[in-house]
């Protein structure tokens, strides 16, 4: 796969997770510990695409 297919499929799933936040968020009575795993996925993602930006800008 491509460094942008990659980018690509990372920020798909960080959008998708933003939308799951979001669904959680609303409920009546929102899951807590849903909601920071999910945030926490998000975080981890949006770190593995600014390092892979980083490293393509310098390499």
């Amino acid at each position: 796969m491509g460094l942008d297919a990659r980018l690509d499929a990372l920020r798909e799933r960080h959008a998708n997770l933003e939308l799951r936040i979001a669904e959680e968020d609303h409920r009546p009575r929102p899951d807590s510990d849903a909601l920071t795993r999910l945030k926490l996925e998000k975080l981890r993602l949006k770190e593995e695409i600014e390092r892979l930006r980083d490293a393509h800008a310098q390499g």
